[in-house]
C-alpha cells in the first residue's frame, strides 16, 4: 500500500524502567498491566497501533535481567526472542547518569542484532535538563543508538514525537491486522493479569512474584452478565493467608478492584468470584509454568 508504512517495533530494557505504561500510552488504551514492582510482565505482549500514517505492531517483553529459576529462563528467551523479528528496537531507560550492571546485561543481548536501536529516555518529568543530558551522554558512549528520543509516559511527554519517529523508520507495507484490532491477547489473559496486576499493587514484597492467575471460567449469562471465577496461585501456605486478609479484606480489594477494570475493558458487567491456592514452588515447575502459559526452555 502506497505511503502505508507498517512494521515491527519492541521496547526493551530493565525492570521497571516503563515499557508497559508507554505502550499502554502509545496504543491509546491499558492492555498491559503496570506496577512499581519489576518484572511485572511476563509474557510477550503485541498490541496494535492504526492511523492513516500506517501500522505499527508494538511487543512488550519481560524486563532482561539474570533468570533466578525458570520462570525467569522463561522471560529471557521471551525478550530476547523478539531482537530479530522487528524493524525497529526500542530500548528504555530511566533518567539517570549511570551505565550499571542490568544496562550492560541489555547491551550484551543486542550484541550480534543488526536492527536499529532508538534510545527512549522515559521519565523526563521527575529530572531537569542536565540530568537528561547526562543520561543521553553516557548511554551513547556504551552502545551506537540511531536515534535518542526523550519521552514521559506517564505524562505523555513526547509521546506523539515519539511516534513520528517510530513511523519514519518503519518501511512501507501492508495493514497486518484490522484497524480495529488492539492486542493479540485473549480476554481471559486480560483478565488474569488485571487481576495479578491489583495483587501486585496491594500485596507486601515478599508474595508477589510467587503468585500466579488462573481463570477457570469465563461465562456469559443471557442478560449479559459475564461470570469469571478465578484462583490466585501462590507458593507459599503463609502466602495464602497474607493474599487473603484479615477476614477476606485483602481479597476482596483485589477483586473489587480487578473487577472494576475488567468491566471497563469488556465494555460489561462481570461478576468476579476470587479463590486461593497452594503450589509450592510452582515457578521451577516446568509443568505447571505450561499451563499458566510459559514455554519454558530446558
Amino acid at each position: 500500500m502506497e505511503g502505508f508504512h507498517s512494521g515491527f517495533v519492541t521496547l526493551i530494557g530493565r525492570p521497571n524502567v516503563g515499557k508497559s505504561t508507554l505502550m499502554n500510552r502509545l496504543i491509546g488504551q491499558k492492555i498491559a498491566i503496570t506496577s512499581e514492582k519489576p518484572q511485572t510482565t511476563r509474557n510477550r505482549i503485541e498490541t496494535v497501533y492504526t492511523d492513516e500514517r500506517g501500522q505499527i505492531v508494538f511487543l512488550d517483553t519481560p524486563g532482561i535481567t539474570h533468570a533466578k529459576n525458570k520462570l525467569g529462563d522463561y522471560m529471557i528467551t521471551a525478550a530476547e526472542a523478539t531482537l530479530k523479528e522487528v524493524d525497529l528496537i526500542l530500548w528504555l531507560a530511566e533518567p539517570a547518569a549511570f551505565f550499571g550492571e542490568g544496562e550492560a546485561f541489555v547491551r550484551e543481548k543486542l550484541k550480534g542484532v543488526k536492527t536499529p536501536v532508538y534510545l527512549v529516555i522515559n521519565k523526563i518529568d521527575t529530572v531537569g535538563p542536565d540530568a537528561l543530558k547526562a543520561c543521553e551522554e553516557t548511554f551513547l558512549k556504551e552502545f551506537p543508538f540511531k536515534k535518542v528520543i526523550r519521552v514521559s509516559a506517564l505524562n505523555g511527554d513526547n509521546v506523539d514525537g515519539l511516534m513520528a519517529a517510530i513511523f519514519e523508520a518503519l518501511p512501507e507495507g501492508p495493514q497486518y491486522f484490522d484497524e480495529d484490532t488492539l492486542t493479540d491477547q485473549p480476554m481471559r489473559q486480560i483478565a488474569a493479569e488485571l487481576i495479578r496486576e491489583k495483587a501486585l499493587r496491594n500485596l507486601s514484597d515478599e508474595v508477589p512474584h510467587g503468585i500466579a492467575v488462573e481463570i477457570e471460567r469465563m461465562a456469559e449469562r443471557p442478560d449479559g452478565l459475564f461470570d469469571v471465577d478465578a484462583s490466585i496461585v501462590c507458593e507459599k501456605e503463609s502466602h495464602k493467608g497474607i493474599v487473603i486478609g484479615k477476614k477476606g479484606a485483602m481479597l476482596k480489594k483485589i477483586g473489587t478492584e480487578a473487577r472494576l477494570e475488567i468491566e471497563a475493558l469488556m465494555d460489561a458487567r462481570i461478576n468476579l468470584k476470587l479463590w486461593v491456592k497452594v503450589r509450592r514452588d510452582w515457578r521451577n515447575d516446568m509443568s505447571q509454568l505450561r499451563g499458566f502459559g510459559y514455554t519454558v526452555k530446558k
